[in-house]
């Protein structure tokens, strides 16, 4: 296969850990051929869906904790996306319109021929906050407002909660409001913009502790491997960026009923990779833009979550008429 990777800048990515990279690797591994267009590379022209894409190969043996860890393997060209056996969409938020138009254009080009992974209107259509929305039995109680009396009831009413904007990511903007929260109203008033933004409220679950778990879901199929992401001694966010530390388990009875619910309830909608936020018994958030933890997980387990990846896209593009394959062997 042909697959091309909508992408950040490959200089910024930490290739050591990088979840793409690790795609990319399984992929030459498997006799794949790759190609790479940053989000301001995409075209419409005259209707058709264009990349101004750059293929490129990976370096043997290389330190990837260089920058030298790719070569370009052919100058840049304007191709149809179309004409790629398999479009990754693997370029990070911040989800802002550039985003959101980019989101268009794959669309566009799927109607075109081209099989995209997510697909544009899946990750448009799953805002990553709200979408937990849709399996409320599975949720810490929620609010989604900007009403300042609202969010001041639901404090009242749990006593503890967290504060968060709906496009946040990696942690940032996240409060947590004990009873007495003497800046209650500041931290209100900033998130909602004075009430002109929505914002997320949920009851705070203790188990975050133990762990803001990360569990994979790839064709359908959850990955047998959570990343529990620890905080910081004193911290309430376990995200990795914000200092949090990795730690891989087997999933539990319960995460295995939240991935295979979420699952079964996202099935045929174009997601080929999802990956679920779980604290305790809670799903928080679901991430669809581009989840990570790949390399984490494999590291610690030996479980090849990347070329898991692999077999799913293969069989994907494969199945493509059919809709979203049925994933890499999980046995």
């Amino acid at each position: 296969m042909h697959v091309l990777f909508v992408i950040d800048p490959l200089p910024t990515l930490k290739a050591y850990k990088d979840s793409s990279v690790a795609m990319m690797r399984a992929l030459v591994a498997r006799g794949h051929t790759l190609s790479v267009v940053y989000q301001e590379g995409l075209y419409l022209d005259e209707g058709l869906v264009k990349a101004v894409s750059t293929g490129i190969g990976l370096e043997q043996g290389a330190d990837l904790h260089e920058h030298a860890w790719w070569f370009e393997r052919s100058a840049p060209s304007e191709t149809l996306l179309s004409e790629f056996d398999a479009v990754v969409m693997r370029k990070d938020p911040p989800f802002d319109m550039e985003y959101v138009y980019a989101t268009h254009m794959l669309e566009y080009a799927q109607a075109q021929g081209a099989r995209v992974f997510n697909s544009g209107a899946a990750i448009r259509n799953h805002p990553e906050k709200l979408t937990i929305t849709e399996f409320a039995s599975l949720t810490s109680p929620t609010l989604v407002t900007r009403d300042m009396a609202r969010l001041r009831a639901f404090h009242a009413k749990h006593n503890d909660v967290i504060v968060k904007p709906l496009d946040g990511m990696g942690g940032t903007g996240i409060f947590r409001l004990r009873t007495d929260e003497p800046n209650l109203g500041a931290i209100l008033e900033t998130l909602t913009d004075n009430g002109t933004r929505s914002i997320m409220a949920q009851r705070y679950i203790p188990e975050i502790v133990k762990g803001d778990k990360r569990i994979l879901l790839i064709g359908g199929k959850p990955v047998p491997y959570a990343l529990a992401r620890i905080p910081l001694a004193g911290e309430t966010r376990g995200n990795l960026a914000a200092g949090g530390r990795g730690v891989a388990q087997p999933l539990t009875a319960r995460d295995i009923e939240i991935a295979e619910t979420v699952a079964a309830g996202v099935a045929g909608r174009g997601l080929l990779l999802v990956g679920l936020d779980v604290i305790g018994d809670y799903l928080t958030e679901v991430n669809v833009t581009s989840p990570t933890c790949f390399v984490e997980i494999t590291e610690q387990t030996g479980f090849d979550v990347a070329t898991c990846f692999a077999e799913a896209l293969e069989q994907a593009v494969a199945d493509a008429g059919a809709g979203i394959g049925q994933g890499c062997n999980l046995t």
